[in-house]
């Protein structure tokens, strides 16, 4: 495919649904993949490239998918983009890679995949890791926020988005810690921007998972940054309240990227939580 540029180009699975779907795949040992949020640009790399190499010193085999509609994946502007088609496309990614067992890693949009995929396909996920997850409040809660209010704003607006635009997004609404906002990811972001389309997430269609979190048996690592401006903060008793074997961390001084405000402490707790459960 050819996509030159700040990202790394990975591996293509082709689903048996018809679409291809890029991925990362590095190291050795039991599988985590990580799943990646919405958002102008998004993609698995620019997501949790101060993570996942962590796992992989770590003795842990990473897959990186872009979700269906982001990074070099597929865009179909045909289609609605359910839970339940991020979930397939996963599912069947993860076939293409061989994967019959795996510990699954999401935030925000891949919060609610992971947990989508772990209600669908509880034989395959281990373990979940899940920061400030979606699909667990409703829409008109979500849309009180004020950085999903920005989010919404600059896609509704019909302007280009810029360089600036992308910045003053990540800094104001997705970070307590502006300094986080850099150039080398706005530029990251910028070069998914080219090949996106504004279907994906004009036709996301996400249902509140919370009534069906008791189902999930598996163990469950939650973080929660307490300067969120994107997520409900209904969202932390739903995942305390209904998830039954979890731990939950909730970080000062941090937005909604746990990961990468506080990448240092997130790769330590999931490493001794895939270690020692």
């Amino acid at each position: 495919m050819g996509n030159k540029g700040l990202l790394p180009e990975g591996l293509y699975a082709d689903c048996a649904n018809g679409y291809r779907i890029h991925y990362l795949d590095e190291g050795q040992g039991d599988v985590v993949v990580f799943l990646h949020g919405s958002g102008p640009g998004a993609s698995g790399h620019s997501n949790f490239k101060g993570n996942y190499p962590a796992l992989v010193a770590g003795g842990y085999r990473c897959i990186v998918p872009d979700h269906i509609g982001y990074g070099f994946s597929d865009k179909p502007d045909d289609v609605d983009h359910t839970l339940d088609f991020f979930v397939q496309c996963v599912k069947q990614t993860l076939d293409c890679a061989g994967v019959e067992r795996c510990s699954v890693v999401g935030n925000s949009l891949g919060g609610a995949v992971a947990l989508g995929l772990a209600l669908e396909y509880p034989e395959l996920v281990e373990k979940l890791i899940l920061m400030a997850p979606g699909g667990l409040s409703e829409l008109h809660e979500y849309q009180q926020m004020p950085g999903m209010q920005k989010v919404f704003k600059v896609f509704g607006s019909g302007e280009p988005v810029t360089p600036e635009v992308m910045k003053d997004l990540f800094a104001t609404g997705l970070m307590y810690d502006p300094r986080h906002a850099t150039d080398a990811l706005v530029s990251e972001r910028m070069q998914i921007m080219q090949i996106m389309n504004g279907h994906v997430m004009a036709s996301m269609k996400i249902p509140v998972l919370t009534p069906r979190l008791s189902e999930i048996q598996c163990p469950v690592l939650g973080f929660w940054g307490m300067d969120e401006r994107m997520m409900p903060e209904n969202g932390i008793l739903a995942m305390a309240k209904n998830l039954q074997h979890m731990r939950l961390i909730l970080v000062s001084e941090c937005g909604h990227w746990v990961m990468v405000e506080h990448e240092g402490l997130f790769n330590r707790q999931c490493l001794d939580f895939l270690n020692y459960g």
